[in-house]
């Protein structure tokens, strides 16, 4: 039997003292994340909440298999939060469309679930109607059409059915149940009502596709709301993304069992823990950044050193700075490259590394004075 099917569902039930101690170890973190955030000043706090809602999308579409280029992620979502960042790229209508689920989730936390928005989310997720060459149903629950929604791996003929979701003509109530649930259940912690939404919504699968990044939104909505904030410093997508097998077997044998789901709220606890443990070590990056900006600017770089820093301080930089890339990168000569590499090691900002002639690489300066 899938969980469904049991006649106590969608009445979900838990062992409260068995998530008692996990819950509180995660409400102590939470609130010693956001105070240290508190402490920093507006600029900060908006690169920190900017690095994290870039790594949650990018990851969250990674989870499906769906690799966005975390630069267009990024410049969409200062755009259009009306961040000033340097180096802005165009982005693509799939990137434009996870931003704008995202953002509304987010920032209109406090907003009501309707089916309305969550026809919209769908809709701006899938702008051309279809997932890949296939044209699918776009902002409206799935039909009795396209058969039953069963979650599958392996080849033709030796099919693996994982899961296998309500039936179509079941929808419309299932969702109603779970929308009225939402906005109006006030007494369950919001931390644990997080685990439960995103555990229900993708169960129903109500969506042809798009059901996985739609209940993480989902899931991040109702943190936002635990937080009492918009601004996120912590990403429980890039955690799962991270555990993505772990993830995929807990949904499986959950499905597969009865609506008594404190394994599954025990697995969701630990993993947002450990994304908010994640998050302090993200978080000193980012304090880094600001020092390391705060001394550089006491002598301004000029534009050529600024891009060259910026690059390497991005999480996907790889491998060390030497003439031949800066000269790339920069788009100037190796003479002007080794002028402004000379420059920054002499000021401090770029360190040596052992080696010489053509093996001679630089790497930042880890120690702010």
């Amino acid at each position: 039997m899938w969980i469904h099917e049991y006649q106590s569902w969608p009445n979900f039930t838990w062992n409260n003292k068995a998530l008692t101690n996990k819950l509180a170890d995660i409400r102590y973190r939470q609130g010693r994340l956001l105070g240290q955030m508190e402490s920093f000043g507006f600029e900060l706090r908006q690169e920190a909440s900017l690095n994290t809602l870039t790594n949650d999308i990018v990851k969250s579409s990674a989870i499906e298999g769906e690799n966005l280029n975390s630069q267009e992620v990024r410049s969409s979502i200062a755009r259009r939060l009306g961040i000033d960042i340097a180096g802005l790229v165009p982005a693509s209508r799939d990137v434009e469309g996870i931003v704008e689920i995202m953002l509304d989730a987010t920032l209109q936390f406090s907003n009501p679930l309707t089916k309305e928005r969550l026809f919209d989310w769908h809709a701006a997720l899938f702008p051309t109607g279809r997932s890949g060459m296939h044209k699918i149903t776009v902002g409206s629950w799935r039909t009795l059409e396209v058969g039953p929604m069963q979650v599958i791996s392996g080849p033709i003929g030796h099919e693996k059915v994982h899961y296998e979701a309500p039936s179509a003509d079941k929808l419309e109530k299932e969702m109603q149940d779970f929308i009225n649930w939402f906005d109006n259940e006030c007494s369950i912690d919001l931390v644990l009502k997080a685990g439960i939404a995103h555990f229900w919504f993708v169960t129903i699968h109500p969506f042809e596709d798009g059901n996985g990044r739609i209940a993480r939104a989902i899931g991040d909505m109702m943190l936002a709301r635990a937080d009492h904030t918009s601004d996120r410093f912590y990403s429980l997508s890039s955690q799962i993304e991270s555990e993505r097998k772990d993830y995929y077997k807990q949904l499986e044998k959950q499905q597969r069992s009865s609506p008594e789901i404190t394994e599954w709220l025990e697995w969701f606890l630990d993993c947002l823990g450990r994304a908010i443990s994640n998050a302090e070590i993200t978080l000193s990056k980012v304090v880094f950044k600001a020092k390391l900006w705060d001394k550089i600017n006491q002598r301004p770089v000029n534009e050529r050193q600024r891009l060259i820093i910026n690059r390497m301080l991005e999480d996907n930089f790889e491998g060390y700075m030497n003439t031949s890339k800066y000269a790339k990168i920069s788009k100037c000569s190796n003479d002007t490259a080794l002028r402004d590499i000379q420059d920054l090691r002499d000021r401090g900002v770029f360190i040596q590394n052992p080696g010489k002639g053509r093996s001679t690489s630089y790497r930042l300066t880890d120690k702010i004075e």
